[in-house]
């Protein structure tokens, strides 16, 4: 009985061993399934050498019309957003204590006149002392001071556009109290307009007063401004390290409204030649940037097989969805463009191409 089972055990063994090897040589042999990824023939472009910033639109004037003086508004002779012109009466104040005021300091104006006409007659004639002459004269510029004071009261109450421009919304009405520096209504002028923008401090010397500049806003499609540099700030922003400048562009149909922020492009020079290719192929690491070109590999059997070998490149600009590559790859390279974190140099791949990843220089965002 010891001998049988000894013998069904040593069985049992040499068939659970033959087994193992058996699994390690299939495991040996095992070769993944290759990884479905999406390609892109790379092709050579000639890109602007631009410079992409954000500015904002600032009126050339812009105010916000208030009192000059407390009073309460008698009438009013505007519509909110109405286009004015420099020195139109926008609103009057109550000036009727003023004006009895000015009546009665014109009497006393005018008496002060005849008395110093009189005065000089006697002067003349020698009855009268020099300085009662002189008292008399004094009195008559006062008055005449009276009356100009009284009457520049009057005109400060009386609040006029002091630009040409566009009015905005209306914040004050018939009998209001006014307090001195009470806000009216805003007035901005709107064309020409400036826009202002940040440049990076290493890019300071490329961009110059007089520089020609192209700027669009994605809320005014199919419009197109041309500006030119007016102005570069005096200082670099310590926070952001950028130079404030800004340009002075026609705005004849006020398409662009103060505070509307747009795209700026600013050319800084030569083109540059790049190879496009959609953000989805890079594959951002610490140690460089790198993309996956198809090619033809052999395994260790000598058998070719398609796959991927991993290229360091060189990265440019970007442009809507796509990326700029300056080196690393050539016109013609099979490039990965989807699938690019599954993959490992020398890994096996399989190419579908029938739902390729956005690749638009210049995309428009869809309403949502």
């Amino acid at each position: 009985m010891l001998v049988v089972v000894a013998v069904l055990l040593g069985s049992l063994g040499f068939v659970k061993f033959r087994q193992i090897q058996n699994a390690i040589a299939q495991g040996s042999s095992f070769q993944p399934p290759p990884t479905a990824v999406t390609t892109i023939v790379a092709q050579k472009e000639t890109w602007p050498t631009t410079l992409d910033i954000i500015g904002t639109a600032q009126a050339i004037q812009g105010v916000t019309v208030s009192a000059d003086l407390p009073g309460t508004v008698a009438k009013i002779h505007f519509d909110s957003g109405q286009w004015v012109h420099e020195g139109d009466i926008l609103v009057e104040l109550d000036t009727r204590q003023e004006q009895a005021q000015l009546a009665e300091v014109e009497a006393q104006r005018d008496l002060a006149r005849i008395n110093y006409g009189r005065t000089q007659q006697l002067v003349n004639q020698g009855v009268m002392a020099k300085t009662e002459f002189d008292n008399v004269t004094a009195q008559q510029k006062v008055t005449e001071g009276q009356v100009g004071e009284i009457r520049a009261t009057i005109a400060r109450k009386t609040i006029r556009a002091p630009f040409s421009g566009v009015l905005g919304i209306r914040q004050v009405s018939l009998g209001q109290y006014l307090a001195a520096g009470q806000a009216i209504i805003s007035l901005q002028s709107l064309d020409p307009i400036y826009v202002n923008f940040g440049v990076p401090q290493q890019s300071i010397g490329q961009v110059g007063i007089g520089r020609t500049l192209r700027i669009t806003s994605n809320d005014l499609p199919g419009l197109q401004f041309t500006g030119r540099v007016t102005a570069l700030d005096s200082v670099v922003n310590e926070s952001t390290r950028n130079l404030q400048v800004q340009t002075t562009l026609s705005n004849s149909q006020n398409k662009l409204r103060p505070g509307m922020f747009v795209q700026v492009s600013v050319g800084l020079g030569a083109d540059t030649p790049v190879i496009a290719l959609p953000a989805s192929a890079i594959n951002y690491a610490p140690y460089g940037d790198s993309v996956f070109v198809v090619t033809d590999l052999k395994d260790d059997k000598g058998k070719t097989y398609r796959g991927v070998r991993q290229q360091i490149v060189k990265l440019g600009g970007s442009r809507g969805d796509q990326v700029g590559v300056v080196s690393g790859i050539n016109p013609g390279d099979e490039v990965v463009t989807s699938g690019v974190f599954k993959l490992r140099n020398g890994a096996a791949v399989q190419i579908n191409n029938k739902v390729q990843p956005d690749n638009n220089s210049h995309p428009k965002p869809e309403d949502s």
